[in-house]
């Protein structure tokens, strides 16, 4: 039960993600033009998987919003970078999320540590400040 909440919030962030890379690819142009294109379809193809195991788990995927707040107005290329970035950094967060719910055999983890793993590499292609452990939420 606890995988399947964890899933469904997973979703969550990444549609989120896939609508805020619509928005940051419209304000590039050139190899960020390009590698924004490359990061939405790998975040599509990661919305996908992680609704077909919301599915296989004799669950339904909860549909998208037809539009997300972003965290900032995007105006040009620069801040569509900084986006991109807080993108990243958030679904870093929300893939460390899913991995610290999961078993270690689940097939949700497996997802969740590919994910992880691309969202630092492609926060730190962004700008993001480096993280120690990226993802990992700091205690209050």
């Amino acid at each position: 039960m606890i995988e399947l909440v964890a899933l469904k919030q997973a979703l969550a962030a990444e549609q989120a993600v896939v609508y805020g890379y619509g928005v940051v690819g419209a304000h590039l142009s050139g190899k960020d033009r390009k590698y924004a294109f490359s990061q939405l379809v790998a975040h599509e193809n990661l919305r996908d998987r992680i609704s077909a195991l919301i599915t296989t788990a004799g669950a339904v995927a909860p549909p998208s919003q037809a539009a997300y707040r972003l965290p900032m107005p995007v105006t040009g290329a620069k801040s569509a970078r900084l986006l991109a970035a807080q993108l990243e950094s958030g679904a870093a967060g929300a893939a460390w999320d899913l991995c610290a719910s999961t078993a270690a055999q689940s097939p949700a983890r497996e997802v969740a540590v590919g994910w992880l793993t691309n969202a630092a590499v492609a926060a730190a292609r962004w700008g993001a400040p480096a993280a120690s452990i990226p993802g990992r939420r700091q205690a209050s």
